[in-house]
């Protein structure tokens, strides 16, 4: 692919003390074929993780990210500088706030126009609270760094989508959160950011909240009073959707190419089926994370900090290659209009 074409991806590389560092040295070489990663992180905790693996890569300190090369032999970085030794597996404020002046400056960066996507590395969320964030993750800072009121986490797993309604939050919490304008919403943004994905026309399904999706009220009744209304106004304004669709049935029937994307009402419906299918029994993570909703092109890694293995050097690197390629895929299509 030609160097115009290939988009410039702003990758952070997450929590120092995980393996953000190790799986960014390991994808940098295969997603070159789609993009021109600039990883945004601190210089040194790469270089050791190019020593721990024993790579022949080489780490490139850039000045100006709009100029730096980016080619085969060297992995561009944008040196933040903020981490001068690293204790592997550890939660720590210092490595907290590093990893969020990573997000926040790859924001900055793309919100600017510098670079054309970005893409996380995995945080800790016990140190990124330490360090003082209020957000559970990334997509509460991404919105609110965007200025973004309609958005959802997206989890994308070979033919299977799911979306959320909503994520980090206590599930008695959760419960409370699905009300018709916020699935309504949830509707919308998964919608756009499949088409900003190359699915022309989406064709969604609305996962119920209770068992069986109520029964026919059953078992609940938040189906009839928030969920079905939400369908019912977007249906009205040319969304193919339907719904409330069984929870225990409906992501089979997405895999089996039903539809292209299922909206979850909280974080484990919608996280366990993409996990079963993502995580492999030899080690290897796929899947991708992707913000829908926000007026930039942000994706991530399907998986936590690993602390129990960082510094090993056995991480897969497969989940942030796969983020790479698809926010260098929906660059190129925002790019074509």
């Amino acid at each position: 692919m030609s160097e115009s074409s290939r988009p410039l991806v702003a990758v952070t590389m997450g929590d120092p003390a995980g393996i953000g560092p190790e799986i960014v040295v390991r994808a940098y070489p295969e997603v070159l074929d789609a993009a021109r990663p600039i990883v945004v992180g601190d210089a040194s905790v790469l270089r050791r993780a190019v020593e721990l693996l024993e790579s022949e890569l080489s780490i490139a300190v850039v000045e100006r990210v709009a100029e730096a090369t980016v080619g085969p032999d060297a992995i561009p970085v944008l040196d933040l500088d903020n981490v001068e030794a690293v204790e592997y597996g550890v939660v720590s404020e210092t490595y907290g706030a590093a990893s969020l002046e990573y997000v926040e400056r790859a924001i900055d960066l793309v919100t600017a126009g510098t670079v054309d996507a970005m893409t996380t590395g995995p945080i800790n969320k016990q140190s990124t609270r330490l360090a003082g964030s209020e957000h559970a993750g990334h997509t509460g800072l991404l919105a609110e760094r965007t200025d973004t009121d309609e958005y959802s986490m997206m989890l994308v797993e070979d033919d299977l989508r799911v979306s959320h309604v909503s994520t980090h939050v206590p599930l008695r919490e959760a419960c409370d959160l699905v009300t018709e304008e916020n699935v309504l919403a949830t509707i919308r943004v998964t919608c756009d950011g499949l088409q900003a994905m190359g699915v022309e026309d989406p064709k969604i399904a609305v996962a119920g909240l209770n068992p069986h999706a109520s029964d026919d009220g059953l078992l609940g009744d938040e189906e009839e009073t928030e969920i079905r209304p939400a369908i019912e106004r977007a249906d009205a304004a040319g969304i193919d959707v339907t719904g409330p669709e069984p929870p225990d049935t409906v992501f089979g029937a997405a895999v089996d190419g039903a539809y292209d994307c299922v909206v979850t009402m909280y974080h484990d419906q919608g996280h366990i089926p993409i996990k079963l299918l993502g995580f492999s029994g030899d080690g290897t993570v796929s899947g991708v994370n992707v913000t829908v909703g926000l007026p930039i092109v942000r994706t991530s890694v399907d998986h936590g900090t690993a602390f129990d293995i960082a510094g090993q050097g056995v991480a897969s690197e497969t989940s942030l290659v796969d983020a790479v390629e698809l926010a260098a895929k929906m660059a190129r299509r925002r790019s074509a209009g």
